[in-house]
């Protein structure tokens, strides 16, 4: 997920508590800090399952339950285990930050225009279809095997632009754009691929009610209702619906972004007067020698500068700033620990000489470049896109390598596809092993590729002039 990255200004005299809470503030500005957690969080996990404190893993994750009553009815119908909350209800949230991105990207991003869209669109459908072309040649015939067709085909952007981050100015912009836009493209279709391919026996009653639940949600978008707080509550309905129909619960996350108003109430031409005309009239006020706490004035002033700061952003912005430190340190990391956890050294046939692991590591190592680059290729010479500002073919390559970097969306996917414990043991390993070896050559191939313009005067492609037109939705 992209980091985000603001300028940060600590206003007012520094208290003790700011000195404490330094390293971790610049830790968490750091553009490739939630990848290193990432990163944290499966090497233990890895390490985790593989000590003699192996079975404490497995309890944990695997065999403790919460679940809550309302009188004698259990609205969950079971005992979800704490791995299962985590896949379900947590991932949900990421998924509701990813839906949010998508929809940016969409309205005012580089999928905002059909020229914008066209590279990373046709890169994503090639490092979607390549993947699970080689996993079904590997594994055609084999039964159940065939079902994790979809796990190699999608890119983890967060360690992606993680890795991408730490070659610094030795990429353009336009290569982070890129790669960017083409893991969100990338993430629109795995999340239609869990819910077409993935998704058990619709209960239709409670698909009914979901329906009315999202409807409902699109209503109060366009009645003007902004405040989170409603939005979460009526989230919240609509993934228990969508949880009994037999959708993966985590789609609900992606339908609720789809409702979060991304229109600000106030341009930027009013907020300007406004917070001018405001701070005139505070300075004025503070001429009397009042201490702020009684000048009724200036304490008006600053309540009519927070009303138009409120109504100058959109809730969309908003909740994706608030949610985006949380999904990045906590719940991302918390699903890798859960979830990265494989024993190497179990029972049944070894995991490295299984089909399913070859088929997952090879879709990920020669499905993944081979289908980004070539569908590029084939994009820019119909010329339905070309490449952005400075990057060159070898950039697209290395690029295309770091998009096989599957971990967090393919180790959900394979959760999905294999119930059996070895079978999903074996579509880990492949995901763990590949996106290591994938992340290690894209690294090597950029690392001495060469931009043909200089990245401080490397502009982010289509926003050279103008200002970017506001959301309608």
């Amino acid at each position: 997920m992209g980091s985000g990255g603001s300028s940060h200004r600590l206003l007012g005299r520094k208290e003790p508590v700011d000195t404490l809470l330094g390293p971790f503030r610049r830790f968490a500005r750091f553009e490739a800090a939630g990848g290193v957690l990432l990163l944290v969080a499966s090497v233990v996990a890895l390490v985790w399952a593989n000590s003699n404190s192996a079975q404490s893993y497995i309890d944990l994750w695997e065999h403790t339950t919460f679940t809550f009553k309302l009188g004698d009815f259990e609205p969950m119908g079971k005992h979800p285990t704490l791995v299962y909350w985590i896949n379900d209800l947590l991932m949900a949230v990421f998924f509701l930050l990813v839906g949010m991105e998508i929809k940016r990207e969409v309205l005012v991003g580089e999928l905002s225009t059909l020229r914008r869209a066209a590279l990373p669109i046709v890169g994503a459908i090639g490092g979607m279809v390549g993947p699970a072309a080689v996993y079904a040649i590997v594994n055609m015939g084999e039964g159940g095997a065939m079902h994790g067709w979809g796990v190699p085909m999608a890119t983890d952007i967060a360690f992606a632009l993680a890795f991408l981050s730490v070659l610094g100015r030795r990429v353009p912009l336009g290569l982070r754009v890129f790669l960017a836009s083409l893991a969100i493209a990338d993430d629109l279709g795995a999340l239609l691929v869990i819910a077409i391919f993935y998704t058990e026996k619709l209960q239709f009653g409670a698909l009914g009610m979901g329906g009315l639940v999202f409807g409902a949600l699109i209503l109060l978008n366009m009645l003007g209702f902004r405040r989170p707080i409603v939005y979460a509550l009526f989230g919240l309905v609509l993934w228990y619906f969508i949880f009994l129909s037999g959708i993966h619960a985590t789609i609900a996350g992606v339908l609720l972004a789809l409702t979060i108003p991304a229109r600000a109430r106030v341009d930027a031409t009013e907020f300007v007067a406004v917070s001018r005309e405001m701070s005139k009239q505070f300075e004025e006020a503070g001429a009397s020698g009042k201490s702020i706490i009684t000048n009724a004035e200036q304490q008006a002033a600053v309540q009519v500068i927070e009303d138009a700061c409120d109504k100058v952003q959109t809730p969309l912005g908003q909740l994706e700033h608030a949610l985006l430190p949380w999904v990045s340190f906590l719940i991302v990391p918390v699903f890798a620990l859960a979830n990265a956890g494989v024993a190497f050294a179990g029972g049944g046939k070894p995991v490295f000489e299984s089909d399913i692991t070859l088929g997952v590591a090879l879709g990920l190592l020669i499905g993944k470049p081979v289908g980004i680059t070539l569908s590029a290729l084939i994009a820019v010479k119909l010329r339905l896109g070309e490449l952005p500002t400075g990057v060159t073919w070898r950039h697209v390559h290395g690029a295309s390598w770091l998009g096989g970097i599957g971990f967090t969306m393919a180790l959900f996917i394979a959760q999905l596809a294999f119930k059996d414990p070895q079978r999903l043991a074996e579509a880990k390993v492949g995901i763990l092993g590949a996106s290591a070896v994938a992340a290690v050559i894209g690294i090597a191939i950029l690392w001495g590729a060469k931009s043909p313009v200089d990245p401080e005067k490397d502009v982010h492609p289509g926003r050279e002039s103008g200002r970017e037109p506001t959301p309608s939705v």
